[in-house]
């Protein structure tokens, strides 16, 4: 009977000690938990989160994000009050301003790089010149709008000659549609959105490229992408590879299946609005999808705070520590 005893007794501890080592592991495993505020769609922020949940991209980096969505002036004052830690609709001219500010808080990595343009139906309106005293309707609050003020100064147009109309980027396409505005300052994946919906728009010429090259040197623009106080990212160091690698393999599946990734980013779209959608990712030259280290765009990065300064956005420089160093890969 004691020997019995004994088997069982060594049996249990041995079963005990590994269930308890099985449930260290899983809970060693357990997927780290975070929220990142992100604009609604249409936006470009808003296009990478739903391929990272249905494709599970988070959980095979070890991740739980909750996206949470805000339109642009909710999304900043949560941000920046730290209401929000991660900031996925990060766009660099607001974070470079929330850091002359004195929030301390860092770009991370690009997702998507510059493009944004101006389209009107009036038929007085041919270049950007022509935009002097009429109205544009434009999501003033943004990076985007703020860029296209840069390139619209590069044609020697001064905004202050522009009556502005402020509305959320969600609306930027209704004041197209009902002709509520002399023009419209508008993007991707609205752009395309807009057009398709009213093909007799044109679209006024920006000279990006051109300006772009004389005024940095190069041809890339980072613009938005993924932020987050500095803090966080102290106490959660080993964590942004994760996220970096997580948006990383969404914009190489996105890009790899362009007609599945049109279903998932607008699943209540019409077959006109996939294909509209799916055209635009096969392209990829308006959508810019570009997610890269901010480490190793820094020079590209600081032009853009320079095209920032050239508007009066931002009264200088934004440190150093605005730009995250570290290695991602």
């Amino acid at each position: 009977m004691k020997a019995f005893t004994k088997k069982w007794t060594a049996r249990s501890l041995a079963l005990a000690a590994v269930l308890g080592l099985v449930a260290g592991v899983a809970q060693a495993q357990a997927p780290h938990k975070m929220e990142i505020v992100i604009f609604g769609a249409p936006s470009l922020g808003a296009l990478l989160p739903p391929i990272i949940k249905a494709q599970k991209f988070d959980e095979k980096n070890g991740l739980d994000i909750t996206f949470q969505t805000r339109p642009p002036d909710a999304y900043a004052a949560q941000f920046n009050s730290g209401e929000f830690q991660i900031g996925g609709s990060a766009a660099l001219l607001t974070i470079g301003l929330a850091d002359l500010r004195g929030l301390k808080v860092s770009y991370l990595f690009n997702v998507f790089d510059y493009f944004g343009t101006i389209v009107t139906d009036k038929p007085e309106i041919k270049t950007v010149a022509d935009l002097k005293g009429k109205e544009l309707a434009a999501a003033s609050g943004t990076t985007n709008f703020k860029m296209a003020v840069f390139f619209a100064q590069q044609q020697k147009l001064d905004i202050a000659d522009v009556k502005v109309v402020n509305t959320a980027p969600p609306g930027l396409i209704g004041y197209a549609l009902a002709d509520r505005a002399d023009a419209v300052q508008i993007w991707e994946p609205a752009y395309s959105t807009l057009l398709s919906k009213k093909p007799s728009l044109r679209t006024l010429d920006l000279d990006i490229q051109r300006s772009w090259r004389a005024f940095s040197g190069g041809d890339k623009i980072p613009y938005l992408g993924v932020a987050a106080h500095t803090e966080w990212v102290q106490k959660n160091k080993a964590l942004v590879p994760a996220l970096y690698r997580t948006y990383k393999q969404a914009a190489q599946w996105l890009a790899a299946n362009p007609a599945e990734a049109a279903k998932v980013v607008r699943p209540k779209s019409d077959a006109a609005g996939l294909a509209v959608m799916e055209k635009l990712i096969r392209d990829n030259g308006r959508l810019g999808m570009n997610v890269q280290a901010a480490s190793e765009l820094r020079k590209e990065i600081e032009a853009v705070y320079r095209a920032g300064q050239a508007i009066g956005y931002l009264p200088k420089t934004p440190s150093a520590g605005s730009v995250y160093d570290g290695r991602l890969e």
